[in-house]
């Protein structure tokens, strides 16, 4: 009599906790349900769409959505101009250390004696002197000449006519021996941050890199930004060795800074190691993301519920046609769905571009779950039949 209570007890046990277990929803797993996620998405993409109360939007990954999230495209250097065509003539500027020489046709003008006889080379060189706060420099029977901001042609010009009325055929050579104001600053990630001067040559954008020593870090992951005038651009260093177009000449007064951006993902579920990862690759696709952790648990994940989450720019959403009032802000959080069953979402993988900070989440399959429960339901069964064993 007492064996039977005892069974009827452990079947009873058995039964109770295989009840509660049935309709738990918290059984152990390393992240969200498929089902949840397509249940509380507040915008689906999909063939059948409904709404619900979380903010976020889930898309199937297909040819038409691939459209849309195509690699991001970034700024450029051209609209600085300078790409083309010879070095930008570089004007005169405040703090530059000039020198003057005057010439004059013949002796016994304003500058050469009259005994210094018939020769060539009748000219006198005036003291260097540095171009004041002002933007001028001084001139005997000149006065003071604007200089700071203006070729050194025109301020030749400009001192000729003033001498005209007084001296033989003046000619004026302004030489600048000391340039301060045509500089560049570099600083960063580069072996030798400091200021570059412009030579009349020219200097783009890889030559003021190379005279600071060039880059500490990896080039692939290494950003640089050129500010102009209250105007900034960023570009891939990649970007600049790849395409001469963006290799602007620089002026002066521009800042160039160098930024090693370590680009990372995460790898979390059933995928065959979970963790974070770097890029390496410029341009790497979800498709070799997967691949870097080592591709899919056949023993746990479903192919079918590969998640991407990412934060969308609003106006890539509106342009698929969703209502994105739901959404505050200019950033919307998307859910990416990749269903790897249908085989042509391979080809779809490898041409949806990475971003920085992704995070993919491969789902457990529901067979998973159930071989979850089973072992639940398993143990606590051992645990009875010891319990049993010990009454007997």
């Amino acid at each position: 009599m007492g064996c039977s209570r005892i069974g009827s007890t452990r079947v009873a046990i058995v039964v109770a906790l295989t009840t509660i277990l049935a309709s738990c929803t918290s059984l152990p797993r390393s992240g969200p349900d498929h089902k949840d996620v397509d249940r509380d998405a507040a915008v689906k993409v999909t063939t059948k769409e409904r709404r619900v109360g979380i903010d976020y939007a889930l898309v199937d990954l297909s040819k038409n959505v691939l459209s849309y999230f195509t690699a991001p495209q970034p700024t450029s250097f051209k609209g600085f101009g300078g790409g083309r065509g010879g070095a930008p003539e570089i004007p005169l500027g405040y703090g530059d250390v000039v020198s003057v020489a005057i010439f004059e046709a013949q002796s016994g003008g304003l500058f050469i004696p009259s005994d210094a006889g018939s020769r060539p080379g009748n000219y006198i060189s005036l003291p260097e002197q540095t171009i004041d706060r002002n933007g001028t420099i001084t001139i005997p029977y000149a006065g003071r000449v604007p200089a700071a901001g203006r070729l050194k042609e025109t301020v030749e010009q400009d001192v000729e006519d003033r001498l005209a009325s007084r001296a033989i055929e003046p000619q004026v050579v302004i030489t600048t021996t000391t340039s301060r104001s045509s500089q560049v600053a570099i600083l960063g990630d580069v072996n030798n941050p400091q200021r570059v001067e412009i030579s009349p040559a020219g200097e783009r954008v890889l030559d003021v890199i190379s005279a600071a020593g060039g880059l500490t870090t990896n080039n692939i992951e290494t950003n640089v930004t050129l500010q102009r005038r209250g105007k900034t651009a960023t570009v891939a260093y990649t970007t600049l060795l790849k395409n001469p177009a963006e290799n602007i000449y620089v002026a002066p007064d521009d800042t160039i800074s160098i930024d090693h951006e370590r680009r990372t993902f995460l790898m979390l579920g059933a995928a065959g190691t979970s963790g974070r990862f770097d890029f390496e690759e410029s341009n790497l696709t979800l498709g070799e993301a997967i691949a870097k952790a080592g591709g899919l648990r056949d023993d746990r994940a479903d192919p079918a519920q590969v998640l991407l989450y990412r934060l969308v720019p609003k106006k890539t959403v509106q342009a698929m046609h969703v209502d994105t009032t739901r959404f505050a802000g200019e950033m919307v959080p998307v859910i990416i769905r990749a269903n790897m069953r249908d085989p042509a979402t391979l080809f779809a993988v490898q041409q949806f571009k990475m971003e920085d900070k992704d995070i993919i989440y491969i789902s457990n399959s529901d067979s998973v779950e159930l071989v979850k429960f089973l072992d639940i339901v398993n143990s606590v069964s051992s645990t009875v039949s010891g319990v049993t064993d010990d009454a007997k």
